[in-house]
């Protein structure tokens, strides 16, 4: 069982959760979320949400599932692309879908109503206060991860840590608000001392320890968000290069989902970052074959896949392989636009490293002609024109 030893000072004081959550109709999207399925997971969402009008839990499980079916449309849900400072610091500007931003933020503002005329009602009502700091989180992803606008993000992050900090003062046992307070914490306290002290100064203070209790006491005991928090873990983990231990959380979850195939995507990055070659080779080609068999898959993004399997080739110095495994990903229809430039890019970088420089600047010109001239990856293709790739 996943970290279980961290739960240990609360296993046995009773868990707290809005009563909505037991709902068996939204126990069952939650099976269609976790396997990816984001369709069907709406659609009996939106049934939860009809049955229960004004009730902001409701609207907050549909928005929920309405952001990640977007973000995993978009390819931005491997977290190959936020385990390096790269994604903060670069240009990757990804295209909207200006109605789905729409139902986004529309719902978010749906949800802080509904909350906050509860909350005039009665100021300790733990269930609206989660729901809408919960919300406030699920909007300021999409905006960090889609827009890019990182000051507008980091504002509700802050009111999203505020309204969960506050649930766990009036209920220390409403365990799933500590995903947010949890990654909050472990966020800040990660950030270098310069950046610390201009945070401390206003009021703004986190602790990598305190942040990763609270989430593995979340991923043990959490009703709802225990899956999420065990996912943030693993990307930490990941981070500081503590690869074993992210694999055994990643195992864990997919021994409880073996048909996401996000959770199955994961173990072989982190088997390719371990140093396992060869080993993770061999996991994303068997994802790929996987992938050709809907049952197995419900929803599988192949190319992210592909990418993995062109890194963890290139990593052995198989440059050849490693640049068409790198092309096939990219030029599938599904492809979202930043991972295209991302693996064109790759392919042209390997392409320099076997000698083929032809086809290394083919690929570099299609990573600039895809949308990309201005960005991070564009700019990069446009000095490798000049001068070819060298390790």
């Amino acid at each position: 069982m996943l970290l279980l030893c961290a739960a240990a000072h609360g296993a046995f004081a009773q868990i707290h959760s809005d009563p909505l959550n037991q709902n068996p109709e939204v126990s069952t999207a939650f099976q269609h979320f976790y396997n990816l399925d984001y369709p069907a997971c709406i659609a009996t969402m939106e049934t939860v949400k009809a049955q229960h009008p004004d009730d902001p839990e409701a609207t907050t499980l549909l928005l929920e599932a309405v952001v990640f079916q977007e973000l995993y449309r978009q390819d931005l849900l491997d977290t190959t692309f936020y385990a390096t400072d790269g994604f903060l610091t670069g240009k990757h500007p990804t295209p909207e879908n200006a109605a789905v931003r729409s139902r986004i933020f529309s719902l978010e503002d749906e949800v802080e109503r509904e909350s906050d005329a509860r909350l005039q009602k009665n100021p300790r009502d733990v269930d609206a206060l989660y729901a809408r700091g919960w919300a406030r989180s699920l909007r300021s992803t999409y905006i960090a991860m889609v827009e890019r606008s990182f000051g507008t993000a980091f504002h509700l992050a802050l009111q999203a840590h505020s309204d969960e900090a506050r649930v766990l003062q009036m209920d220390p046992n409403y365990v799933d608000a500590e995903l947010v307070v949890g990654t909050y914490q472990y966020v800040i306290g990660a950030l270098p001392f310069a950046f610390k002290l201009i945070f401390g100064f206003a009021g703004i203070t986190g602790s990598k320890s305190r942040g990763m209790q609270l989430l593995q006491d979340d991923a043990a005991r959490g009703p709802m968000t225990r899956v999420e928090a065990a996912t943030v873990i693993a990307l930490f983990l990941r981070r500081e290069g503590k690869y074993a231990q992210a694999i055994t959380v990643v195992q864990s979850l997919e021994s409880r989902y073996p048909h996401d195939f996000l959770f199955a995507l994961e173990e072989a990055n982190l088997r390719k970052d371990a140093g396992q070659g060869m080993v993770a080779v061999a996991a994303y080609e068997k994802l790929v074959a996987e992938a050709d068999d809907p049952k197995y898959f419900p929803s599988a993004h192949v190319e992210l896949a592909y990418f993995g399997l062109g890194e963890a080739l290139k990593g052995q110095r198989h440059f050849t392989q490693a640049a068409a495994a790198y092309e096939h990903g990219a030029w599938l229809p599904a492809t979202g636009a930043e991972l295209k430039r991302r693996s064109l890019v790759a392919a042209g970088k390997a392409r320099d490293l076997a000698g083929e420089r032809s086809l290394a600047i083919r690929d570099y010109q299609a990573a600039i002609d895809n949308g990309g001239p201005d960005t991070t990856q564009g700019q990069m293709a446009r000095r490798l024109l000049r001068s070819a790739y060298h390790e």
